[in-house]
């Protein structure tokens, strides 16, 4: 598999794929497992169909540990739901799919993405700490990039977060265009950031375009179809979730709605 990388001169567009608890959780139900393998799968297969880019599953799984580590049987649930989503969107060229096995399972999503045909994992921590509504995530960028250099993943993508939903640098005010510099010392591929704060978010944005030039910078959710053509101006992607979604957030991903978001990026391709 070719090194990972954003289209350049694209603006790329990342349906995000919601998925229910797993098993190896607390909050998974038993006997749960198929639906939510064939609502991942239809979810890719709709945003394929409206022109996405990608994809990017994630576990919602309710509670996380903070440590990089994930459940067995969780990472095994992971590897199917990943192996049929690629599988699905194969007639699709160039669509990337990836892995966030979340709080901060960085090793576990490298190797469902690298065993299972995933392009890239989404980091919601790879450099300083974080503190998390489960407790304070410490991450270990080091032992990442050692299993990434072990299991042969260097072709594995990464976007970390820097400033988002996900990650906030704790212990001081550090500027966010110094972690994502830092990010991509440490193998980063790309960085995440928003802000609810739209003014915030082209601040951000600015900054980091600064110190790191070069670096690609994907939206980090608070994006719908209302503000993406401000915001996607200045970024160079955006991981998209409910404006996609039916019924909002967690629900079927509609191919429609895609195509519509969509749209407004490849507008601002032609700018």
């Amino acid at each position: 598999m070719p090194e990972f990388r954003l289209p350049p001169g694209r603006k790329t567009v990342i349906g995000m794929i919601h998925l229910q608890p797993l098993p190896g959780t607390p909050f998974h139900e038993e006997g749960e497992f198929r639906d939510i393998l064939e609502r991942a799968v239809a979810s890719a297969r709709a945003l394929a169909a409206g022109g996405a880019d990608g994809c990017l599953i994630q576990t919602v799984d309710r509670v996380y540990s903070t440590e990089d580590a994930s459940d067995p049987a969780r990472t095994v649930a992971m590897g199917l739901i990943t192996d049929a989503a690629v599988r699905a969107v194969a007639d699709t060229p160039g669509f990337l799919v990836g892995v966030q096995i979340m709080r901060n399972a960085l090793s576990a999503s490298l190797a469902v993405a690298k065993v299972s045909g995933g392009h890239f994992i989404r980091a919601g921590a790879l450099v300083g700490m974080t503190l998390s509504p489960h407790g304070m995530v410490t991450p270990d960028p080091l032992a990442v990039a050692e299993y990434r250099k072990r299991i042969s993943a260097g072709s594995v993508g990464m976007i970390a977060d820097v400033d988002s939903m996900h990650f906030r640098w704790f212990g001081g005010e550090k500027p966010t265009a110094e972690v994502a510099r830092a990010a991509r010392g440490m193998g980063a591929d790309a960085v995440a950031l928003g802000d609810p704060d739209e003014a915030r978010t082209h601040e951000l944005i600015a900054s980091v375009r600064r110190a790191a030039p070069g670096l690609p910078v994907v939206l980090a959710g608070h994006t719908d179809h209302a503000n993406a053509a401000r915001l996607l101006a200045d970024a160079d992607g955006a991981f998209v979730g409910t404006c996609l979604e039916e019924g909002g957030w967690g629900g079927r991903i509609d191919a429609d709605r895609v195509r519509a978001y969509v749209d407004i990026a490849r507008s601002l391709e032609s700018r």
